[in-house]
């Protein structure tokens, strides 16, 4: 097919070491929630990506040896000949599509405390794992030796399985890097000390793998240009590495050392963050430089090649949000590309110890379980009146309209998003309009698919309406009560001027000292009191976790929340919760012994939890627990939770519509 002229360079092939990639655009190693757990669901994921034009498609860190064993999450492994086996119906996958398949070898160093191995954790020294109470053992020679051993058989076991990009991974903390850190490293023999010494298990690693697979496969090295840190290693020794070994990797795969920025989410960190520090590099090596950027804009991307500062267009999330982005491009279809909003949700659930999600892309992961595609959908007849056009509604009705469906969407405001729209006039949250902005794109080059704006439906406008299907989604409203997690009944002493979110979004600012109560512990309670205190209230935030937005955690942004609150001059008041408010003062209770105060406030803002807006749901369904019929409820007005089960719900309603639906959970046994 044809390419797009205006973004040739990007589809031009380039050598990597013995193999050629097909185009410029690259799949980095990113988690997946999968890996050694859904073998042939993380298969499937990878090839979809192939199938849709990234040109290289790489594993998720991928375990070299029984001694970095990260569980609970679901990392992929390579410890031995059945987990090889696995690995090949990755490369499999990959190369069924003409693209290049990529492992990253990895061993987790002291980070990983082994709860399922129960092997002794190896570190440069014996140090804390990361989250559990257990220790790394001081790595003598004889450690090291193994671990080259190890690393040697991966590699080559690796090269069976028909992967033609190998990784060195000396960064992020794991292992090599513990090495590298003047602060960790306090070895006094040659691999201790200099800069030399301390990157000699790294460069003994780099070495040994060009050695056993140099010859089929390129090697890569992903490496921070920054450094991994002031007390580990500085921006000018990791120049000098970069510069020392040149040539000697047949790729360079480019980070930085701050992960919730290289990752950031959109409420933080923007398009191309990591451009100038990646470029600085880009002197200090011939070879061809892999970086990411959360790369959206194919002009972006075209710019970043044409100018030399990357090779290759490196992506994690743009590449889950739509893993067909390359083909569309080559196609000049534009109009088509399903952005990244960079909510993060697809790393959370990695977090979590779940398969990846994302918000833009509900068929990520599906691909092996339920045969979804994303870019594809089964023929199917018949008429539907979807009842609200939030983020269930929209994705239903274009999923519906793409089927051949006769679609109404009833929508009874002047204005398409739902929660959507609203949420992202919220500080640093524009980018999630993208949600709303493609599936109106897609709908409106539809002409089977009309929405019908300030349109309230009630029971007999559903009952009158000739549809063979109704698919309810009115969504969800933010509690008044203060039912949360704290308070299962209503909190019993509110007067004065209460609040929720709702009431903000809709633009009201109270007048004097506010309270924002987060009992919900995500990105609202934050965001709320950074919208308040941006317009210039004194603003409190009072939380029953011991962090402002703890669930953010998930989604690498907790601290950087929490930072934004100290940075406006947001109270923080933590592990309590509201007992009572009378105008004037709200009545605060320590979450473990009870112990009450009082903090002076004009006005509280709730943010505990939301109610389904269900009511024509329950009025005209004959049992409100019976989705069975013609009449089914989807997304939050069935349960509230994030956009991205929303728009799942949208999608799965919509794409089984008239089909008997199957779940085939066939994970459950290994490929081999």
């Amino acid at each position: 097919m044809a390419v797009d002229p205006r973004y040739a360079p990007l589809f031009s092939p380039l050598r990597i070491g013995p193999v050629e990639a097909p185009n410029r655009f690259y799949q980095v190693p990113h988690c997946s929630g999968m890996g050694h757990a859904l073998p042939a669901t993380l298969a499937a994921m990878r090839g979809m990506k192939a199938a849709g034009g990234w040109g290289v498609v790489c594993t998720e860190y991928c375990s070299i040896h029984p001694s970095s064993d990260d569980q609970p999450y679901p990392f992929a492994s390579n410890w031995d000949d059945g987990d090889a086996t696995n690995l090949a119906a990755i490369a499999d996958a990959i190369h069924a599509h003409g693209a290049l398949a990529g492992i990253e070898l990895w061993h987790g160093g002291s980070y990983v405390a082994n709860l399922a191995s129960r092997l002794p954790t190896l570190g440069v020294r014996s140090i804390p794992a990361h989250g559990d109470p257990v220790q790394s053992q001081r790595m003598d020679r004889a450690d090291i030796r193994r671990l080259r051993a190890w690393h040697r058989a991966a590699a080559l076991r690796a090269r069976a399985a028909g992967f033609d990009v190998v990784y060195v991974y000396p960064t992020h903390g794991y292992l090599v890097a513990e090495f590298l850190s003047r602060a960790l490293n306090d070895r006094t023999d040659e691999y201790g000390g200099s800069l030399v010494n301390r990157a000699r298990l790294f460069t003994e690693l780099l070495q040994d793998t060009k050695e056993a697979v140099g010859d089929r496969c390129a090697v890569a090295v992903r490496f921070s240009v920054n450094g991994h840190g002031e007390e580990h290693l500085d921006a000018a020794e990791a120049h000098d590495l970069i510069g020392t070994l040149g040539d000697q990797p047949d790729l360079w795969d480019f980070v930085i050392d701050d992960y919730e920025e290289e990752m950031g989410s959109s409420r933080f960190v923007k398009e191309s963050a990591l451009e100038a520090r990646v470029r600085a590099a880009r002197a200090l090596t011939r070879r061809p430089i892999v970086s990411v950027g959360r790369f959206t804009s194919p002009d972006t991307m075209l710019r970043l090649v044409r100018e030399g500062t990357l090779d290759l267009i490196g992506a994690a999330r743009p590449s889950i949000a739509d893993p067909f982005l390359p083909a569309k491009i080559r196609e000049g279809r534009l109009e088509d590309l399903r952005e990244c909003i960079g909510c993060n949700v697809c790393y959370a659930h990695n977090s979590r110890g779940a398969a990846l999600r994302c918000t833009q892309n509900p068929t990520i992961g599906e691909e092996w379980r339920r045969g979804w595609h994303p870019e594809r959908v089964t023929p199917g007849r018949g008429t539907a009146l979807i009842v609200g056009a939030g983020p269930a509604g929209l994705e239903a009705a274009q999923v519906l309209g793409k089927r051949g469906f006769e679609v109404t969407l009833a929508e009874a405001g002047d204005t398409a998003g739902g929660r959507v729209a609203r949420e992202s006039r919220l500080p640093g949250l524009a980018e999630w309009a993208r949600v709303r902005d493609y599936r109106l794109g897609q709908i409106a080059r539809m002409g089977n698919v009309q929405i019908c704006y300030e349109s309230p439906i009630g029971a007999a406008e559903l009952q009158e309406f000739d549809a063979d299907w109704v698919l309810i989604a009115t969504g969800a409203r933010w509690r008044r009560d203060g039912i949360g997690r704290h308070h299962s009944s209503p909190i019993p002493d509110l007067a004065g001027m209460v609040l929720t979110p709702d009431d903000v979004m809709d633009g009201y600012v109270p007048a004097g000292r506010v309270l924002v109560f987060d009992d919900d512990h995500y990105y609202m309670g934050p965001t709320v009191a950074l919208a308040l205190a941006r317009r210039g209230e004194p603003v409190a935030y009072l939380t029953t976790a011991g962090r402002a937005g703890e669930w953010s955690e998930y989604t690498a942004e907790q601290a950087r929340t929490q930072r934004a609150l100290i940075e406006a001059g947001v109270e923080i008041l933590t592990s309590q919760v509201v007992a009572g408010f009378d105008g004037a003062r709200a009545r605060l209770a320590c979450v473990y012994t009870g112990r009450e105060r009082t903090l002076p406030t004009d006005a509280l803002v709730l943010v505990t939890s939301r109610e389904p807006v269900d009511g024509l749901w329950r009025e005209v369904s004959r049992d409100a627990d019976d989705d069975s019929g013609r009449i089914l409820r989807i997304g939050d007005c069935r349960q509230p939770s994030i956009i991205a089960a929303a728009v799942y719900a949208g999608h799965q309603a919509a794409r089984e519509l008239g089909e008997t639906a199957s779940l085939a959970l066939r994970d459950r046994v290994l490929i081999a």
